[in-house]
């Protein structure tokens, strides 16, 4: 069974940047589609972006298009999240997730993952 831990979240002002990455514990990360998902205090989890196993197909909920970028190493095990232009309505507990049988839009499903990480926290202050 595969362990995803997240880092890199943490707090800054609104306009600023940060970059999440997601290690996974075994060496078949490559094979999987993987995601970045996010919860807020008082609502469901929600889709922010995804990744085929190669990293050539890539979905975005329309809140992050354009300001959010996803990409993995699959050398390394490891995904990231390069999110510029933060805005305080970003802020929520971040999630990665693996899913062994997703691809195309169905990456943008919470429920056809997984394997979930324990999530790390990014505040955005205005």
């Amino acid at each position: 069974q595969v362990q995803l831990a997240e880092s890199g979240g943490g707090l800054v002002q609104a306009g600023g940047s940060l970059r999440l990455s997601c290690a996974a514990s075994l060496g078949t990360f490559g094979y999987y589609a993987m995601g970045w998902f996010r919860q807020a205090p008082g609502k469901e989890r929600e889709f922010v972006a995804a990744t085929s196993w190669s990293g050539g197909g890539t979905y975005y909920s329309d809140s992050v298009k354009g300001r959010f970028t996803i990409s993995r190493d699959n050398a390394k095990n490891t995904m990231y999240l390069q999110m510029n232009s933060l805005k305080p309505e970003d802020t929520a507990r971040y999630y990665c997730a693996q899913g062994r049988s997703v691809q195309g839009r169905s990456m943008m499903v919470t429920e056809n993952y997984d394997y979930w990480g324990q999530g790390t926290q990014v505040t955005v202050s205005s």
